[in-house]
């Protein structure tokens, strides 16, 4: 079944890119997604990535994922993205999304500190009293 999603996805992929000229991918972090040297952001690890794809670029759709070299502000970093991590494919001219639901059995490890309890429901781990979080804006106000 799972190979069938993939290919799901690949076909909604091309389509969509034949169609419009470009494609937006997300994909959700894992230890197994390549960006670079760049890596994941803080938010990114959180919500995920957004990934354009467009028909003059060079990049190669395995059985495995997506490899490509894919530009950062200025600088290019060399990417590979399972197919287990793509969340959704779309397009903003075709006003087109596919898009599916992590699955649990593909063994990835997903972004925060959540646990699954015996039930199966997602809880949050336990926190002592001692635990604070405090956030800190670095930017200038005008």
């Amino acid at each position: 079944m799972v190979s069938s999603l993939n290919d799901l996805k690949k076909q909604v992929f091309y389509d969509m890119l034949n169609l419009a000229g470009r494609v937006f991918i997300l994909a959700r972090y894992s230890e197994d997604v390549t960006i670079g040297n760049r890596g994941f952001l803080p938010e990114e690890k959180e919500k995920g990535i957004v990934l354009v794809f467009n028909k003059r670029m060079n990049f190669e759709w395995t059985d495995s994922g997506i490899s490509a070299k894919l530009v950062f502000g200025a600088a290019t970093h060399q990417c590979f993205i399972p197919h287990h991590t793509i969340m959704s494919v779309f397009s903003p001219e075709l006003s087109a999304q596919f898009a599916v639901a992590p699955t649990p059995e593909s063994g990835i490890k997903e972004a925060g500190d959540r646990q699954k309890t015996h039930s199966g429901v997602r809880r949050k781990p336990d926190r002592s009293p001692d635990d604070k979080v405090v956030r800190v804006d670095f930017n200038k106000k005008k």
